[in-house]
């Protein structure tokens, strides 16, 4: 009798989380949330060709794991550009889905060029190199996504509404758990995109390893080809929003209300924003120096441009921050800085998948289970950790990650010196290494939304009326910067440890010989620069005028 209820006792705990946790976000969910969930859909599904672009790249292009980290310096750039798109997006809000359909264009050239490269190579390498068309490829897709990042982030403001469904207020605490959930939402959209695309990679390169050169490359060119459905799922969801705002206009209209108070009570922008010069002089200024850098290609270009970026955007930060009450400007400001030196923290580079690939033996099936693994354990890691996000401040959580990011990174080190071949020994083959790889990414993959989350939250709640996507777009950007110096860090390390590959010429000659010989100690100088550099800054808001959310 005593098992009995303490077994109905634990199912209780048990139903009265899932309730609280996962079943209370689809209780909260909302139709006005679907528009911004249906961008940040397509942004998810984005990752259908990550697992083919990497072996396309190992396979058929002869770039350097230095240039590829180079190259995802100036991928990463276009996302600083979000403070003059945003503020651009609040002046013509009426017809903010033209820049949605402006990115689904330029998402969907960049798709064509490699369709072009993997289905009509000659005829591509006859006006450019292949090289080329490649690093063209890959600087127009983040571009688009930018562009309908920006709309989708002013969206998420836009859907929480103001009123209730009779046109009276909400109070604030309700309409700041709305933002936390539509937030939340915006992540699971992302993370969901990526589940359904980790399924279709599991099935799509089933046995893509073993097949001949001729039948690998219609595999590629297909999930290309599928990927085209991307920018159409965005168009979608900016269609469906226009859609939502009429139905919601006549029904505050057969209420009785007036045309400019039913602008009012949607939020709606009734008068444009004054234009900020300061922000779009500076996003221009950013966007020419930028290129002319890119262009010229002179030495020490990426830094140029990180540090103009970084004062651009910094004095950006000081002008927007001015709109808040100084202890919430203080709050905002330890947050960013605490996400930003979070975000910052290098990378080992391209070097270490090479490494899986050639030396574990990971091929293309497997490395997409791993991404469905992950894809899976992030998304229910999110409800997981709600209310953990919701009740702890950033400092704390970031702090968490930190430690145990550091745990899960040893085991990965520990392969590069035979970990897996110990443990394959002393348990008949079981933990091998793409067991030990399975097992590491199921327990990391929950963590890397974490942080986000809260930080997203805040900045949707602290955005002023008629500057939301402004706001929004300007703090992003700030983030958005630390991918780009975490691209420069994995670039300084990938110099200073050199990783190579095995590169072969048209006829199957080796040209350059694999060489992993310093993987080890790059592996263990990132662990050390992750563990270090947010615990010490963690320590220096703590004890600054400067709080975290």
């Amino acid at each position: 009798m005593k098992n009995l209820l303490l077994s109905n006792g634990f199912l209780s705990v048990i139903a009265q989380w899932f309730s609280a946790n996962i079943l209370a976000l689809g209780r909260e969910m909302r139709l006005s949330y679907l528009p911004p969930l249906m961008v940040y859909v397509a942004a998810g599904i984005s990752g259908l060709t990550g697992i083919v672009g990497t072996f396309y790249v190992k396979e058929k292009l002869g770039l350097s794991a230095e240039f590829l980290a180079m190259l995802g310096f100036w991928m990463m750039l276009p996302w600083a550009l979000k403070m003059p798109l945003g503020h651009l997006v609040d002046l013509v809000w009426r017809w903010k889905g033209l820049m949605v359909y402006l990115g689904a264009s330029l998402i969907m050239l960049s798709l064509l060029i490699m369709i072009g490269l993997l289905g009509h190579t000659e005829a591509m390498a006859a006006m450019a190199s292949i090289e080329t068309w490649y690093v063209l490829s890959a600087l127009l897709a983040p571009i688009g996504y930018v562009l309908q990042d920006v709309v989708a982030d002013a969206m998420t403001v836009e859907a929480v509404p103001r009123v209730d469904e009779d046109g009276q207020k909400l109070d604030t605490e309700k309409r700041k758990l709305m933002h936390v959930t539509m937030q939340t939402l915006g992540r699971v959209a992302i993370i969901g995109g990526g589940v359904l695309v980790s399924v279709a990679n599991v099935f799509l390169l089933r046995d893509a390893g073993t097949l001949p050169e001729a039948e690998k490359e219609a595999v590629y060119l297909l999930v290309y080809e599928l990927a085209l459905i991307i920018p159409l799922i965005s168009i979608f969801g900016v269609v469906f929003a226009a859609w939502l705002q009429r139905r919601e206009r006549k029904r505050f209209l057969a209420q009785g209300y007036s045309r400019q108070e039913v602008d009012t009570l949607l939020g709606m922008h009734a008068e444009s924003p004054a234009i900020n010069w300061w922000i779009l002089g500076g996003g221009l200024v950013f966007t020419v120096i930028s290129l002319g850098v890119g262009v010229s290609r002179i030495s020490g270009g990426e830094e140029i441009v990180f540090g103009i970026s970084m004062a651009i955007v910094v004095f950006l930060m000081w002008r927007l921050t001015d709109e808040l009450e100084p202890d919430a400007r203080n709050v905002l400001v330890g947050t960013a800085v605490l996400i930003f030196v979070f975000r910052a923290i290098p990378g080992p580079g391209a070097g270490s998948t090479w490494w899986m690939i050639d030396t574990l033996g990971f091929d293309q099936q497997f490395l997409a289970i791993l991404s469905l693994v992950g894809a899976i354990l992030t998304l229910f890691g999110m409800f997981i950790f709600r209310r953990f996000m919701a009740e702890r401040s950033i400092a704390y959580i970031i702090g968490f990650l930190t430690i145990v990011g550091t745990f899960l990174s040893f085991p990965i080190i520990g392969m590069y010196f035979g970990l897996h071949e110990w443990t394959a020994a002393m348990t008949g083959g079981v933990v091998d290494a793409r067991f030990i790889v399975l097992i590491d990414t199921a327990l990391e993959s929950p963590l890397g939304q974490i942080a986000m989350i809260p930080m997203l939250a805040w900045i949707a709640n602290s955005a002023p009326e008629k500057l939301k996507a402004t706001f929004f777009a300007v703090m992003a950007s700030f983030t958005n910067l630390a991918l780009s110096a975490s691209q420069l860090g994995t670039k300084y390390l990938n110099q200073v440890y050199e990783v190579k590959r095995e590169v072969k010429d048209a006829v199957g000659e080796v040209t350059i010989p694999a060489d992993y010989s310093e993987l080890g100690h790059l592996l263990i100088t990132v662990t050390i620069i992750g563990f270090v550099l947010p615990l010490i800054t963690i320590l220096i808001v703590k004890h600054s005028r400067f709080r975290n959310a």
